[in-house]
């Protein structure tokens, strides 16, 4: 019969094409590695992007409490750095000892058990999806203090940035380095260049002035329980700066060979930049005297029906002017670089899902890489996930930095535990050379200061950040690892139920095509044409009679024709398709035996959506119930419709042995 279904690539929707490229060949994926230099603004963007809202969250807490303890500033900086070094370091050991990409999760399923390895795969994911959401709205935030006329789109901004992202990425990891690798590299060069600049005239005399130091500052008296808990809080946010740590001992896979080396190289780099950023503003900002409120309107002598510049705009200003085109570049890079370190969560969160669905705790979707070849399902869940929480926070920083770190460090302190044990069991071990064994009492020796630190900077932020909306995410961790235990157990059960038993049998004693037919048309003849075609030992027409007349009418065609298919007329007086044609089944197989039964149902393929609504879909709905019986296979014979063809711009041709009419010698008799 004519009219075949299209084939090939060269059909695909050009819109996609052009967004997201032509496919990559499976062979092709080392092409797509990375290496070090494309690798950092990758997988570091996120940790060094950081450093732009760190800073800027540890001065507002400690501004809550009035201008008098902003003097704890560089002691909460120090304690920051030293904390960021070790956690470096400690990650240095974890990609070493498991470099396979699973990261923290793989290290607490190996040493601590599955609940541990769910629990900090639920406390990546969910920290992923904040990432993005951080990073997003940081990014817009700092758009908005060099355009304050852009404030009221605060979050169509923020949603547009993610939609762009997702796509970048869908492209591919390699095209993803090219696009991001230009805007972290000015972000740390500008940044790099300001605080130099800033410290340089700090030491001749010549101190930069933020425009925010004049204000004085509206604050409470407060007990010393108060202040000490307030200090607490602001070391708490600017731990935000260890965020993305993770994220290179996630990618190892995605480096280029030698793999470990390389990514180790990537973290060492990315942890020292983060160190001199973050001190590096830090000074800045007490040296020129910023003032950034959670609340403007406490800053005393601002206007606080106007956004507030951010603190790294703030420095900048005050380092170079607030015209000046060296301003306008720190403050583009810096809402580029933010906005760009949701990528690192683009490249963890896929990886992560890919790692889930192969250890049987996420749908296997997860682990199924599109035609660029990158995890493509991951992404969009991300994407998705990412914009909702925008929707809900309206994409303010201050209130999605409340919920954010709480998972990674979560990840951090279980991951380090792991690494403890896993040491530790190395040690126990009696094939270890005297060398080795130093290496593994290195190894002991910082992730056991890893996580001390992490321990005590979880309880820390758990305190300080619980009533601030942290709460939600000690709801969701346990919520998501609870399904993902729940997945993993559905999937032990089907692989139970679906392996080859003593109870298993093979083989079938008959084969039966069933034809189904409404009317004398040409999709009717096409699926003859196919079972046909099949042979098999049995073909047979059937028509489910609900009207007579159409019944008699068919019958009456079908003798005219000459078709030597027999057809049977199933009565349906309640005007059912599905129910008399399985019973009719029923019958064949008590007849025959354990046959197999094969039913075709001629379907039409349309080109408009439209068209959906005007026709029944028949034809799906009784695959749907078909597919329900033992016994029977289901086969959909597309007709392309003349407004499909058009479409999808392919016109088909009668094929040999067949008529103008598209009927083949076999149909005709």
């Amino acid at each position: 019969m004519t009219n075949n279904t299209r084939a090939g690539s060269d059909q695909t929707p050009t819109v996609k094409r052009m967004l997201l490229g032509e496919p990559i060949a499976s062979d092709e994926g080392a092409e797509q590695l990375l290496p070090k230099r494309r690798a950092l603004p990758i997988f570091a963007s996120d940790a060094l992007s950081s450093v732009a809202y760190a800073p800027q969250e540890l001065v507002m807490i400690l501004l809550t409490g009035g201008l008098a303890l902003l003097a704890f500033t560089p002691l909460i900086a120090t304690a920051v750095v030293v904390l960021l070094v070790v956690v470096v370091l400690s990650y240095r050991q974890l990609i070493r000892a498991y470099p396979s990409g699973g990261g923290d999760y793989e290290v607490a399923r190996t040493n601590l058990g599955e609940v541990p390895g769910v629990v900090v795969a639920a406390a990546l994911l969910v920290d992923y999806v904040l990432t993005v959401a951080v990073s997003v709205a940081s990014g817009v935030d700092n758009i908005i203090s060099a355009l304050p006329q852009l404030a009221p789109w605060r979050i169509e901004l923020a949603i547009a940035f993610v939609v762009i992202i997702v796509v970048v990425n869908l492209r591919g990891v390699r095209e993803a380095s090219f696009a991001f690798a230009i805007p972290t590299y000015v972000f740390v060069a500008s940044v790099a260049v300001m605080i130099v600049t800033g410290l340089v005239r700090t030491a001749l005399g010549d101190a930069p002035v933020a425009s925010s130091a004049q204000y004085a500052v509206h604050a409470p008296e407060l007990a010393q329980v108060a202040v000490i808990l307030l200090i607490l809080r602001a070391f708490s946010s600017g731990c935000s700066a260890l965020t993305g740590v993770e994220a290179v001992a996630n990618g190892v896979p995605a480096f280029r060979r030698p793999k470990v080396r390389n990514a180790q190289a990537t973290l060492a780099l990315m942890g020292s930049i983060a160190v001199f950023l973050f001190a590096g503003l830090t000074a800045l900002a007490l040296v020129s005297g910023v003032h950034y409120a959670e609340d403007p309107c406490e800053l005393a002598g601002f206007d606080c029906t106007t956004p507030q510049p951010s603190l790294i705009a703030q420095v900048a200003a005050a380092t170079f002017g607030s015209g000046s085109t060296a301003f306008f570049i720190i403050q583009a890079a810096t809402a580029c670089v933010l906005l760009l370190a949701a990528n690192t969560a683009f490249n963890g969160f896929p990886l992560l899902g890919a790692v889930l669905a192969r250890d049987g705790y996420a749908p296997k979707s997860l682990n199924t890489r599109g035609d660029r070849l990158v995890f493509s399902n991951g992404m969009l869940i991300l994407g998705g996930a990412a914009i909702v929480v925008l929707l809900i926070s309206r994409a303010q920083l201050t209130t999605l930095v409340q919920l954010y770190i709480i998972g990674v460090f979560v990840s951090f302190t279980l991951g380090q535990i792991g690494m403890v044990r896993h040491w530790r069991r190395r040690l126990r071990s009696e094939a270890l050379s005297a060398r080795e064994r130093r290496s593994v009492r290195v190894g002991l020796t910082i992730n056991s200061l890893g996580a001390s630190l992490t321990v005590a900077v979880l309880i820390v932020v758990t305190i300080t950040k619980f009533t601030h909306g942290a709460y939600l995410v000690f709801i969701a961790i346990p919520v998501l690892a609870f399904l993902m235990i729940g997945v993993r157990r559905y999937y032990r059960d089907v692989e139970h139920e679906l392996v080859i038993d003593g109870a298993t049998r093979f083989g079938a004693s008959g084969d039966i095509a069933l034809v189904l037919v409404s009317r004398m048309q040409k999709p009717v003849l096409k699926a003859l044409d196919y079972a046909i075609a099949a042979h098999h030992r049995e073909t047979r027409a059937v028509h489910v009679a609900v009207d007579q007349d159409d019944a008699d009418r068919l019958a009456a065609q079908w003798r005219e024709m000459g078709l030597e298919v027999p057809l049977v007329v199933l009565d349906s007086p309640y005007r059912a398709y599905a129910d008399p044609l399985i019973r009719y089944i029923d019958a064949l197989r008590e007849e025959n035996g354990p046959s197999v039964v094969t039913v075709y149902l001629p379907q039409y393929i349309v080109g408009h959506w439209w068209e959906v609504v005007l026709h029944n879909r028949r034809a799906r709905r009784l695959a749907s119930r078909l597919m329900l019986v033992h016994g029977v296979a289901v086969t959909l014979v597309p007709w392309l419709l003349d407004s499909s063809e058009l479409v999808y711009g392919r016109r088909s041709r009668p094929l040999p042995g067949q008529d103008r009419a598209g009927r083949s010698d076999a149909a005709r008799g």
